[in-house]
Parts: structure tokens; sequence; C-alpha cells
């Protein structure tokens, strides 16, 4: 057994999807045997589990405030105690190049000789900003190519992650390992939508379009927002935080849902009749994993329907584009509007989502993977 590091931007708490992936992978790294630790940010409370070491790293987290970017600027104090960490750990997974602590972590870890496992969630987020969306392009080029090049083995998370980096020459094979889901708790539900609606005041009557996730400009928010005052007929639960506060809209059928995670988010799943995802620049999202899951269809951007090319055939994509919300909302306005899945198609899509996405097996390749990378050394 080995002592594994993972590394991200921000602990689980934080809601992120990169966090919570990396949260189920510590725990199962632990549940295998291994010691454990994971670096990140301080800002957010870190797991509470007596598994996982929790090396919370000293960080200004000014650029999301102002911008909604997830860029926590390590401190002097901070970037010592990560080299500290690097190299007291048998080997090192990296969660995403871009991030400062990222790349603190593969300098530390190529000075001390530690194997590395990046693990590349996201490619280019096409912002509305033309200057957001330039810094993008050049960071990847100036920094997510090296760190790629860097690192001792390479995995992708989506189909989509890999066709925007498979250019890119890596030391080792690259991999396209997708996230898990918890199948004991994001299945199909025999019970009742109505007491999840009643509870969280939401009519019985309308159909309800679910949205999971950060409240950010990457992830659509105004395209949401669009949505709802196009469509009074629907009702809109989003589930989330982040500094975009859809409460603002004053729109009466929408609902703003905090604290929902594991069984409790599992049940707004059950309770919703579509997950909507207008997000860009994403892998793949696991909160569209989890729907699958559940059998709720979806209606998502069009590259992350392309995620997983075995599931793309119960997925509905919709060209976004992050400039023009309202002609972005009339899309996924038709895209509700069209027939809807079969109970089967839903059921053949929560079968395929048991049989590909799973925790304990994404864990296990990537221990795998760090031992070929060992040997290698």
């Amino acid at each position: 057994m080995v002592r594994i590091l993972t590394v991200t931007h921000f602990f689980e708490s934080h809601g992120g999807g990169i966090e919570r992936v990396a949260g189920h992978l510590c725990r199962q790294f632990a549940a295998m045997g291994h010691e454990t630790a994971w670096a990140a940010s301080n800002g957010d409370a870190p797991p509470d589990t007596g598994q996982v070491e929790a090396i919370g790293l000293r960080c200004f987290n000014i650029i999301e405030r102002l911008s909604g970017l997830p860029m926590p600027i390590p401190t002097p104090a901070a970037l010592r105690a990560l080299v500290g960490a690097v190299r007291q750990s048998d080997a090192v997974i990296i969660h995403d190049a871009l991030y400062l602590t990222s790349i603190a972590a593969m300098i530390a870890a190529r000075t001390a000789g530690r194997p590395v496992i990046l693990v590349q969630h996201i490619a280019a987020i096409p912002f509305a900003s033309k200057l957001l969306r330039w810094t993008m392009k050049a960071a990847n080029q100036l920094v997510t190519r090296p760190m790629l090049r860097s690192a001792d083995r390479v995995i992708y998370i989506s189909a989509t992650t890999r066709a925007a980096f498979g250019d890119t020459a890596t030391k080792a094979a690259a991999l396209t390992i997708f996230n898990g889901v918890d199948g004991m708790i994001f299945r199909p539900s025999p019970l009742s939508r109505n007491p999840v609606r009643t509870e969280l005041a939401i009519p019985l009557d309308r159909p309800l379009m679910l949205f999971v996730g950060r409240f950010v400009e990457k992830k659509g928010l105004k395209v949401l927002a669009a949505l709802a005052r196009a469509r009074p007929d629907l009702h809109f639960a989003l589930a989330g935080q982040g500094p975009v506060q859809p409460k603002g809209w004053n729109l009466p059928n929408v609902t703003v849902v905090s604290g929902r995670s594991g069984q409790s988010l599992a049940e707004l799943y059950a309770a919703a009749d579509l997950l909507i995802l207008p997000s860009v620049g994403e892998g793949y999202p696991l909160v569209m994993q989890e729907a699958m899951a559940c059998g709720l269809p979806i209606v998502c951007g069009s590259e992350s329907a392309l995620a997983d090319p075995g599931a793309a055939a119960w997925l509905k994509g919709v060209p976004v584009i992050l400039s023009e919300p309202d002609d972005t909302a009339t899309r996924f306005s038709a895209a509700i509007d069209a027939p809807a899945m079969t109970a089967a198609q839903r059921q053949a899509m929560a079968d395929y989502a048991a049989r590909t996405y799973s925790w304990p097996g994404m864990a296990q390749q990537l221990v795998g993977a760090l031992a070929v990378s060992g040997d290698r050394r």
C-alpha cells in the first residue's frame, strides 16, 4: 500500500464537480487500504472523515468573488505546505491542470521525483467575454499542454476532453476513465415525486425542470433565466450555490434549492421531469451521470452530450452560446417540447449508467495507472 496525495483547488464542500469527484476517489483509496491525503484551499470545510488526511492550504479567493472563476491563489505558507505534502507521499494525483495549486504540485512532484497522474476534467470554456475566451485559450496552450506532457500518466474523464487535447504527446498512453456514480443512491425510484415537490412548495401540476450545479457563468445561468422567463408553463428548480443569485431574478416559476447531496439529491432527481444543463467547457458533468442513473431525461449542451459516446443516444444536445442567452434558451425550449423518452428508454439509460459508472472501478483504474507510472520511473 502507498501514500497517495490528491491535489484540487477546493475541498468537496465548495460544491464543484471536480471537488466532488476527488472526494469520492479519496474515500475509495482509503477503503482500498491506501494512506490517503487531500490538499486543497482551506476556504471551505475539509472532508469530515478520519479516513482522509485533509491538508488545508491558505489561499486567497478574490478571483472567484470578482469573476466567478474558482481560482484560489496560494500563499507562500500554502506552497511550503504543499511541497512538504508532496515529499511525504509516494504518488500524487492532480485534478485539472490550470489551477495554481495544480501547477505547484506538479513542480514539487517533478523536483521530488514522485510519480504524477493528471486527471483532466475540462478543455476550453467558451466564455461570453472575448477576453476570457482568449485568456483560456492561451492558458491551455502555455500551461495545460505542458502539464499533460509532464505527467507520468494522463487521465481524461470524457471523450470531449480527450478530443480537445488528443494531439498533445504524453509520456504514456492516455486513458479515458469516466467518473463514477454511487449506484446504491442514484437509481430509478418507485416513490412518488409529490412529497419532495410539496416540501419545496413546487406546483404539482407543472413539469419540473431541474438544474444542479454551481451558480456561475459557464453553467449557463443567463440561459436558464431567459428560459424561465419564456416558459411560465414550466417550473424550474435550481440546486446549488455560487456568486450568481437566481433569487434576484424574481421569477415565480423558479425555486432555489440548497444543501442537497447524496440521498436528498437523488430524491430531487426523482421529483423532476427533466435535467436542464446549458453549461459549456465541461468534460462530463457528474450531475448528468447521476441523472442518467436515476432514469431522468436530460437536455444539455451539444458538447456535454458527446462526452460518453455510449450514452449519446439518450442525451439531447443543444448548441450553447453564452453570449446569446435568449437564442440559446429558444433552442432549449424546443428540445424540452420534443417527444419525451419512453419508460423503456429511461430504464435502458439507467441500466447503462449502472454498468458503466463506478467509483470503485474508477479508483482501481487510477491505482493501476499509478503502479504502471511508478514502474516506468
